[in-house]
């Protein structure tokens, strides 16, 4: 069986050879250096809003800048935030599976569902959402297809550091980025996907650096 995540698709969009090998031949990418301060940061982002969650309030940060409330079930949210009990989708026909794990989620008036997502940045830009777009379709797309309805919109809340201060505290920027989302991208963008793992090792692609490392290192040895 096929199973593909968010960040799998995300590297389809970026290399549909390096996400080939990766996903039907177990061949990844070489390996960066480790982030653990972006994982530390995370868990602390997700500790700080779970502490708002629990008071029935939105961080100060997200005041009047995002539709809803944040979701207040926070079992269901420690399950949606692992991968492996998650908002899933299995095509059988297909052979193929889509699993996600989903950092936040805000409740709307209307009792609609919508995904939010914790960014670390070192600078936040215009375009800096634009990357994420995939992600957040996949996430409304996976809500709607499990029982919760989704509105056609998430957001991405942006944390990049400005300055150390005296007391040893980090003062962040925090930028949150409503997202248009579109179920039906997410889904054909699935599908795509999958027809291309059925299919032979596609050609490698001219923009990918990992490609052109491959050619030459292929001609220096």
């Amino acid at each position: 069986m096929i199973i593909l995540s968010a960040s799998s698709l995300a590297l389809f969009n970026d290399c549909p050879r390096c996400f080939y090998l990766q996903v039907k031949e177990g061949i990844r990418r070489p390996q960066g250096l480790p982030m653990p301060l972006y994982t530390k940061m995370d868990l602390l982002i997700k500790d700080y809003f779970d502490g708002f969650r629990a008071n029935g309030q939105l961080p100060p940060q997200l005041e009047g800048l995002v539709e809803g409330k944040l979701l207040d079930n926070q079992e269901l949210l420690k399950k949606w935030r692992n991968w492996r009990t998650g908002l899933s989708f299995y095509d059988k026909n297909a052979g193929a599976k889509i699993v996600s794990a989903l950092d936040d989620c805000l409740i709307s008036e209307d009792n609609h569902f919508i995904p939010l997502d914790y960014k670390s940045k070192g600078d936040i830009k215009e375009d800096s959402h634009i990357f994420h777009q995939n992600q957040l379709n996949i996430y409304t797309w996976l809500l709607d297809e499990n029982g919760y309805p989704a509105k056609d919109i998430g957001y991405l809340v942006f944390f990049a550091p400005i300055k150390v201060k005296s007391n040893s505290t980090i003062e962040f920027n925090v930028v949150p980025k409503r997202i248009d989302t579109s179920k039906d991208s997410a889904k054909e963008f699935f599908y795509r996907a999958v027809n291309l793992l059925n299919g032979s090792l596609p050609e490698k692609h001219g923009n990918c650096d990992y490609c052109r490392w491959i050619d030459d290192i292929h001609d220096i040895l």
